[in-house]
C-alpha cells in the first residue's frame, strides 16, 4: 500500500552532469568495487527517474556504503537540491559529518550538523542553513524529524542503520514536499528473504564484496589475562585496541562487568602504564567527538568502550577487539564490533571473552568464530532468534509471526506477489472479502503511518 502510495510522479527529474562526481572520483583516492559500480547505477537509474526512489541498500561491515551515499547526495547537489542524512546516534551522525567533510573539501559545498545535544545558537544557524538553501547536505540524529526543520528544496534522504529506526520515522522524513527520493543503509546484513518482507516498499541493493585490502580478522575465545596481553602486545608495536562491555556502569546485574568501573579497576592494575580512554552513551555529544578524536589522533592507544562504537567508527591503526561478556551479545552485535578493526594494512584480532556458559550462547559463539560473512550469520542469527526477535519492537508493525518462515524464500516471493496483485485489484480494500485485513491494518499501524490516508 504504501509503495503504491509512492508511485507519482516527482516534479524534479535529477540529471547526471558531473560537476561534482567526476572530480570526487578523481579525488576521493581509492578505486570503488564492482559491487559499488553496480548499486551506484541502480541508484542513479532511480534518482534520473520521474517517480522517487525508495532503496533499501545492504552491505557487509566496511563494504563502503557511505561512499555510495555521498555519491547519491551529491548527485543531488548537481541538480541544485539539498540532502539529508539520518542516523540513529549522535557518535555515528559526527563521524558522517567528519567523514564527508573531509571528502568534500575541494567543494564549494556546506555540510550542517544538528543532534540533540546541539547549543541553540548552532540548533539556529543550522536552521536558517536548511531554509534558506545555504546547508547543501544535513547531517544529523532523531533532531532532524522536528517540524522546525525545514528545507528549501530537497531531494535525497538517506536513513543510515535504517534498523535503529522504526518504519515511521523512515516514513516521517520520506514524507516531505516535493517528495524526495530516498535510501536507507543498514550495515547489519539481512537475509534477502526477510529483507523483502520487512522492506515490501523497498528495491533492495546489495553491496557483496569488500574493498580490497580489508583484513580477515583472526577470532578467539580467551580468558581476560591473554586478552589483555594480546591489547599490550599490539599497543607495545604502536596499534590501537578496543575493550567492550555491556554495561555503561554497575547494575543490580552483578555478573556483567561494566565500562565506567573496569576502566577505573584496568587503569590501576592490568593495563597501568598504559594510555586509556572512555567512551560511553552517557557523556554529552561534544564529550565523546573529543574522546574520538583524541583515539582517531593516536592521543591514547586503548579505548574502554559500550556497543557505542558498534557502528561508524573507522580507525585503521585499531588492530584488536576485546569484547566482555560476548556471550550477552547477539551476533549482529559481535559482528559490528569486529568490522572497528581490519580496516588498515595490519593483521586485527577479535577476542571474545565469556564469563557465562550457556549452551545457547554457545552455539552463537561457535557460528561466530567460524564465519566473517555478515550474510550467512544473519541467518544463523534468525535461525536461532527467530523473526519476532530480529529488530525488537522499533521495527513497528512487525508481529511474532505464527506461521510464516522467513527462510523459506520461495514462500515469501509468493505471499509479496499475493499481496501486490491484493492492492492491484483493491487498493482501498474496499471489497467485503477484505474488509477484515483494513480494520486489521487500521487497527495495528498508527495514525502517523502512511495507512490513514490510504484508506
Amino acid at each position: 500500500l504504501v509503495r503504491k502510495k509512492k508511485e507519482s510522479p516527482k516534479d524534479y527529474r535529477n540529471q547526471i552532469h558531473k560537476k561534482f562526481l567526476t572530480p570526487f572520483k578523481e579525488k576521493c583516492g581509492f578505486e570503488f568495487t564492482l559491487s559499488q559500480k553496480k548499486v551506484i547505477r541502480e541508484i542513479f537509474a532511480d534518482m534520473t527517474s520521474e517517480f522517487p526512489m525508495n532503496r533499501l541498500l545492504q552491505g557487509d561491515v566496511g563494504s563502503g556504503k557511505t561512499i555510495v551515499a555521498l555519491c547519491a547526495m551529491l548527485l543531488a547537489c548537481e541538480n541544485d537540491l539539498q540532502s539529508v542524512l539520518m542516523a540513529p546516534t549522535e557518535i555515528l551522525a559526527e563521524q558522517h559529518y567528519i567523514t564527508m567533510k573531509h571528502f568534500l573539501k575541494p567543494f564549494p559545498l556546506r555540510l550542517g550538523l544538528l543532534t540533540g545535544s546541539a547549543s541553540g545558537s548552532e540548533r539556529k544557524k543550522f536552521l536558517e542553513g536548511c531554509a534558506n538553501g545555504e546547508i547543501h547536505m544535513a547531517i544529523g540524529t532523531h533532531a532532524l524529524l522536528d517540524k522546525k526543520v525545514q528545507f528549501k528544496r530537497c531531494g535525497l534522504v538517506v536513513i543510515d542503520e535504517q534498523h535503529r529506526f522504526g518504519v515511521k520515522h523512515r516514513l516521517m522524513l520520506a514524507a516531505r514536499k516535493p517528495v524526495p527520493d530516498t535510501l536507507v543503509m543498514t550495515a547489519t546484513p539481512i537475509p534477502r528473504t526477510l529483507a523483502l518482507g520487512l522492506y515490501g516498499d523497498l528495491d533492495i541493493s546489495v553491496i557483496e564484496d569488500l574493498p580490497p585490502g580489508r583484513q580477515k580478522i583472526e577470532t578467539w575465545c580467551k580468558n581476560e589475562s591473554e586478552s589483555y596481553q594480546i591489547v599490550k602486545s599490539e599497543v607495545d608495536r604502536g596499534r590501537q585496541a578496543y575493550i567492550v562491555y555491556p554495561l555503561v556502569d554497575e547494575s543490580d546485574k552483578v555478573e556483567l562487568k561494566s565500562a565506567i568501573r573496569e576502566f577505573e579497576k584496568l587503569v590501576q592494575t592490568s593495563l597501568k602504564g598504559y594510555s586509556v580512554g572512555l567512551l560511553h552513551g552517557q557523556m554529552s555529544g561534544k564529550e565523546k567527538e573529543k574522546v574520538m578524536t583524541g583515539f582517531y589522533a593516536g592521543n591514547f592507544s586503548i579505548l574502554v568502550a559500550t556497543t557505542v562504537i558498534e557502528v561508524g567508527i573507522d580507525v585503521p591503526n585499531a588492530t584488536v577487539m576485546v569484547i566482555q561478556n560476548a556471550e550477552r551479545f547477539g551476533l549482529a552485535t559481535l559482528h559490528q564490533l569486529r568490522g572497528r578493526v581490519g580496516r588498515g594494512k595490519d593483521p586485527s584480532y577479535c577476542v571474545l571473552v565469556i564469563h557465562q556458559e550457556k549452551e545457547r550462547s554457545n552455539q552463537r559463539i561457535q557460528t561466530f568464530l567460524q564465519t566473517q560473512n555478515g550474510f550467512q550469520l544473519a541467518e544463523s542469527d534468525l535461525k536461532l532468534r527467530g523473526p519476532g526477535e530480529i529488530f525488537g519492537t522499533s521495527q513497528h508493525g512487525v508481529p511474532p509471526f505464527k506461521v510464516a518462515n522467513f527462510l523459506d524464500g520461495a514462500l515469501v516471493s509468493r505471499c509479496q506477489k499475493a499481496a501486490r496483485d491484493l492492492v492491484q485489484s483493491d487498493p482501498r480494500l474496499e471489497k467485503p472479502e477484505n474488509r477484515a485485513l483494513r480494520d486489521h491494518l487500521r487497527k495495528h499501524f498508527s495514525k502517523t503511518w502512511y495507512w490513514a490516508n490510504i484508506a
